[in-house]
This record gives structure tokens, C-alpha cells and sequence, in this order.
């Protein structure tokens, strides 16, 4: 089995369905290329539950971690700019918030079968740390703007 994902056209599954889903023996994932929409994945069962059950024990052991000790945290801090390079620019802060909103939504996620969340939640906190890493940018979203712009209407009522 390759590390790597396989890629077909859509059409293959559907004209040469027994040779395509052959090559799922060969590689772990199958990348489904369509032109009329986003790609798909194709995987078997097995190899799905076992990827759960891994993230699973991953999310569990770090929850662990992060709760047992103070010290614990800690290491959870320090490690987190090798995992995720951009928390460099955050403010100390919010690196602790990062880190505890991480560990308290990847629980969440995982108690619930489903990592979206964690997955925008990453995103959101690594804008923030475009934001930061910016004084421009960071200037004006931050500056105070006297100025009342006045109502927002309600945008039920834009057509």
C-alpha cells in the first residue's frame, strides 16, 4: 500500500467500476475528479473507522495532557509553534486561548463524530494570526472609529 492517494476521473468509477475500486487495494484513498463539482475520496469502511479511532485516541491522549498538570499546559504551549507555526504571531493571550479552545473543541468534536469544527475553529485562529502578523492590517481593524455609522438593516430584508 502507497502513502499516496490515488486519482482517477469520476467517469473511470462509473465505466470501469472493478478495476477502479481495485486500486483502493494499492493506496489507502481513491481522489474522484469530477468536472462538475468537488472532488470526492473514496475509501473502504475499515480504513475509515480506523482513521477515526486514531484522530479518537489522538484527541483523548491531548485532552488528557492538557487537564492533568499545570506543567502539562506548558508543554502543550510550547509545542504548539511546531504544530502550528503561525501562533508565532499571536499575542501571549491569546495563545493560551488558542490552546484551550483547541483541546476543548476537538473533545467536543470527537464526542460528536465529527471534525468540522475543528477545522473552522483552526482556520478562524490562524486568520487571527494573519492579522497579527500585519501592524497595517492590525491598525486598522483595531483603531477605534468614533464615527457612529448608523443602522445595520436587517438582512432578511436585502433582496
Amino acid at each position: 500500500m502507497t502513502a499516496e492517494n490515488a486519482a482517477v476521473n469520476f467517469s473511470e468509477l462509473v465505466n470501469k467500476n472493478r478495476q477502479t475500486l481495485a486500486r483502493l487495494k494499492e493506496s489507502s484513498r481513491l481522489v474522484l475528479h469530477r468536472r462538475d463539482g468537488e472532488d470526492l475520496v473514496l475509501t473502504t469502511a475499515a480504513r475509515a473507522e480506523q482513521d477515526r479511532t486514531v484522530v479518537s485516541a489522538a484527541t483523548r491522549m491531548l485532552a488528557a495532557m492538557a487537564r492533568r498538570e499545570p506543567g502539562s499546559a506548558e508543554l502543550l504551549l510550547d509545542i504548539l509553534p511546531d504544530a502550528f507555526p503561525w501562533v508565532r504571531f499571536l499575542p501571549e493571550p491569546d495563545v493560551h486561548a488558542f490552546a484551550v479552545e483547541l483541546v476543548d473543541t476537538m473533545r467536543a468534536a470527537d464526542s460528536i463524530g465529527n471534525s468540522a469544527s475543528v477545522a473552522q475553529m483552526l482556520i478562524a485562529w490562524q486568520h487571527t494570526a494573519e492579522v497579527h502578523s500585519d501592524p497595517e492590517l492590525l491598525a486598522a481593524l483595531t483603531a477605534d472609529h468614533d464615527a457612529d455609522y448608523g443602522s445595520v438593516p436587517d438582512p432578511r430584508d436585502v433582496v
